[in-house]
């Protein structure tokens, strides 16, 4: 497991780790402690992944375009 911050990952960088973290536990080669704690950081991976995908899915929704389908600007979110 890596020790930065889930917070402070990478979409990638989560990604990855967390490829590991559910390779480790599908082995069940780890004690039952440190598997809840593979599970516990797996989970906070996880949602940063989904968070990263979110934040990335709104940006490519507000871009706007014009007639011809080549970008002008983005718009404004309505995140109500």
């Amino acid at each position: 497991m890596s020790d930065t911050p889930v917070e402070e990952m990478t979409f990638e960088q989560a990604m990855a780790e967390l490829e590991q973290v559910v390779g480790q536990l599908e082995r069940g080669d780890a004690p039952l402690d440190q598997s809840v704690s593979l599970y516990e950081r797996g989970v906070a991976l996880k949602k940063r992944c989904t968070d990263e995908l979110k934040r990335a899915e709104e940006k490519v929704a507000a871009i706007t375009l014009d007639g011809d389908g080549n970008p002008t600007g983005t718009a404004p979110l309505d995140v109500g």
